[in-house]
Order: structure tokens, then C-alpha cells, then sequence
């Protein structure tokens, strides 16, 4: 799993809204374009872009798409964000000599 490409894709601050609204569900293109003052194919940009990273799925009714959140990708990319540790051990160097402690 990319987790760079998933970081990359939610630093847009539109699609980390998508994200936001896909948790109550799956939803229709045409209810996510309500949420944002953009275009069909800016918002297809935008879903493609989650898709290719794997934290959106999308399937096609009719001529409609329908997009959810791929449960298995948001979990291990949870466990990934959970797994970093802020450290509060102090690195000293002197003289251009290093030791970590």
C-alpha cells in the first residue's frame, strides 16, 4: 500500500472533504457536487485521483456513479497514522560528532 500516494491525495482541500462526506456513506456524484462550488469534471479529477490511491471505490448505476470509502484501505492507513510516535529523546551533536540517545 502507497501510503504517500493516500497523504498526496488528502492535501487537497477538496478531496479531504469528499473523504469527510463519503463516512456517512456511500454517495451519488450528483450529491457530492453539491457540497462544492466546482464543476463535474474538477469533481471527477478529484474522484479519480481518490480512486487511483485506494481510498475511494466508485461503481457505475445507469449513468450514475456511486462512490464509498474502501473500509480496508482506511484501516491500514489508520494503523499506519497511529503506528507514528512523537519522541521527546534529544539528539546532541557536537563538533559534527552525533549521537542519538
Amino acid at each position: 500500500m502507497n501510503f504517500s500516494l493516500i497523504c498526496k491525495s488528502l492535501g487537497d482541500t477538496n478531496r479531504l472533504q469528499i473523504v469527510q462526506l463519503l463516512t456517512k456513506g456511500e454517495l451519488c456524484v450528483c450529491k457530492l457536487l453539491e457540497n462544492f462550488n466546482i464543476t463535474q469534471p474538477t469533481l471527477s479529477h478529484h474522484m479519480k485521483i481518490l480512486c487511483d490511491c485506494g481510498l475511494v471505490k466508485s461503481r457505475k448505476e445507469g449513468k450514475w456513479s456511486y462512490y464509498s470509502l474502501d473500509c480496508e484501505t482506511l484501516k491500514k492507513f489508520k494503523l499506519f497514522i497511529s503506528s507514528l510516535q512523537c519522541s521527546s529523546k534529544v539528539k546532541s551533536c557536537k563538533k559534527g560528532e552525533c549521537s542519538c540517545k
